[in-house]
């Protein structure tokens, strides 16, 4: 018979779990409510809230808003945006996840710290994904003067007789934040200061020997994750390693029967980004068929 085995640790993080009930009792109370971007990376989540009545906008269109609501996600938001609802008369709920406010003003400390220096002797630099919404975030800290870097190999443009200042997107990974601070290490110049500060989540972090364990137990992985979130595609790769049976899916509507044939054991797991219904729904899926 069958077996099937929703992962326990995966599902909403903190952040994203307060982003969510923030905006469900404000939409409770029948009021109007305008969310910067989607609340989480997972489109059949941001379906559901909309149908509550939440209203997705980008940035241009909040130019365009005055004296409503608009709800700041988990990712946070550069100091424009606050000053652009100032202006707008916007009253902002602000969910920013607490570990992402808190690498925030470590950078923005940061920056003001070097920013009378000349603009030659340092660099303030992030490990993340370009264009992501919390590196927009953390990049706005510095006036847009921080340096991203997406990977490993990136590392080796910096400027190593400049002093680095190296900070992490929450969700990235933890072994290739340390190989970059151990290349940094190796190459920086005599003269020039090196100072790393290691701001990936834990929460997060630890999902990722978690979840190895995980996959290896089971023959068949469906990884049910939006194809958009930065984190999923961590942990996906990660199983993928582990279990090269692992097929990354956004909803039960994607799985294929073939991939169910002469398979004993199922796991079911996803990001911090994926709800728990929804990995209930693939699991009800399988029973069904």
């Amino acid at each position: 018979m069958l077996q099937i085995e929703i992962d326990n640790g995966s599902g909403f993080c903190f952040g994203v779990t307060t982003a969510i009930q923030k905006a469900e009792e404000e939409l409770a109370k029948g009021n109007t409510l305008y969310c910067l971007g989607d609340i989480v990376h997972n489109g059949m989540e941001c379906d559901r809230l909309r149908q509550m009545g939440l209203v997705t906008i980008n940035h241009d269109e909040m130019r365009q808003l005055h004296d409503v609501k608009v709800l700041l996600r988990a990712h946070g938001e550069p100091p424009a945006t606050y000053e652009l609802a100032r202006r707008n008369h916007i009253e902002i709920i602000d969910a920013t996840c607490p570990v992402v406010l808190q690498l925030q003003k470590k950078i923005k400390k940061q920056y003001s710290l070097t920013s009378n220096l000349l603009p030659l002797t340092s660099q303030i630099v992030i490990f993340g994904k370009k264009g992501h919404a919390e590196v927009l975030g953390l990049v706005g800290q510095t006036q847009s003067s921080a340096i991203v870097i997406e990977s490993f190999e990136e590392v080796k443009k910096l400027d190593f007789s400049r002093d680095i200042y190296l900070y992490s997107q929450t969700t990235k990974s933890l072994d290739e934040f340390h190989q970059i601070i151990e290349y940094i290490q190796q190459h920086i110049s005599a003269d020039a200061t090196f100072k790393s500060f290691d701001t990936i989540c834990r929460s997060v972090a630890n999902r990722m020997p978690n979840i190895s364990s995980f996959a290896a137990k089971h023959d068949l992985i469906l990884f049910v994750c939006g194809r958009k979130s930065s984190n999923g595609k961590v942990l996906f790769n990660e199983c993928l390693r582990v279990n090269p049976n692992t097929h990354l899916i956004e909803g039960p509507d994607e799985i294929d029967p073939q991939w169910l044939e002469g398979i004993h054991t199922v796991g079911i797991c996803g990001a911090t980004s994926t709800p728990k219904w929804l990995m209930e729904q693939c699991r009800d899926a399988i029973l069904e068929r």
